[in-house]
């Protein structure tokens, strides 16, 4: 179990750094709201943690859910020597699928969250497809509790399956792992990223990959859940 902790704890280091850096509403937000209402350091940081966390957590109940049946498999005797393989070869199914979804998602470019920042300071999000205008009766303002609720109801799906594999062996204290690094990464990500663009340093421009995060991540679950299955890592 020790060396297929190591890889999903690697997956997992990596969806949460790849998620939160590719999503430029997960820290551009921040930024601008710290910069039209004259928030300290301190403040902007807290509203960040605040909204990570609730992007974190949302993620990892939805994640429990799909633990929880890895947990009941874990009971069933007559699974006991193939329980592992399983929970392998679900990753492997699960990767592939979605980054097959993501690929058509970005191909078609469905329609995802983004925010605009007016040079008075006010922020406005609103659904639509990359090149789409959107009429401004479709916005909504933006304000720090919005954008919480925002970050709640938006969790982190790739979390979900990461989970399976370490309730399926039974082990909490793997999944208990996987939760606190998967959030320790995601909001170290969002920190960094929100303390650059505070002080005035330029960002990773990740607009034209922010509509293959999806794909992405699935294929990094394929290559975990491979590995596992074939190379026996």
């Amino acid at each position: 179990m020790q060396a297929e902790l190591g890889v999903l704890m690697l997956t997992a280091m990596g969806i949460a750094c790849l998620h939160t850096v590719t999503g430029p509403d997960h820290y551009i937000p921040f930024i601008a709201l710290s910069k039209s209402r004259g928030w300290s350091f301190t403040k902007t940081i807290g509203w960040t943690l605040l909204c990570g966390c609730g992007h974190v957590w949302s993620s990892v109940i939805l994640a429990l859910g799909g633990a929880a049946v890895g947990w009941s498999l874990s009971k069933v005797s007559w699974l006991e020597n193939v329980r592992g393989g399983m929970a392998g070869w679900a990753l492997v199914g699960f990767g592939l699928a979605y980054s097959i979804w993501g690929l058509i998602k970005a191909k078609k470019g469905s329609r995802h969250k983004h925010f605009d920042v007016y040079d008075n300071g006010s922020i406005y999000v609103y659904e639509h497809r990359h090149g789409q205008a959107v009429a401004p009766k479709e916005r909504h303002a933006v304000t720090p509790w919005v954008m919480f609720l925002i970050f709640v109801l938006g969790p982190c799906e790739p979390m979900i399956p990461l989970l399976y594999f370490p309730a399926a062996k039974n082990s909490f204290e793997g999944m208990t792992l996987l939760i606190i690094i998967y959030t320790i990464f995601t909001l170290a990500t969002m920190l960094v990223m929100v303390t650059l663009g505070y002080y005035g340093f330029a960002y990773f421009n990740s607009q034209k990959l922010e509509k293959y995060v999806h794909a992405f991540a699935g294929f990094t679950i394929l290559t975990c859940g491979a590995g596992m299955v074939f190379l026996d890592w």
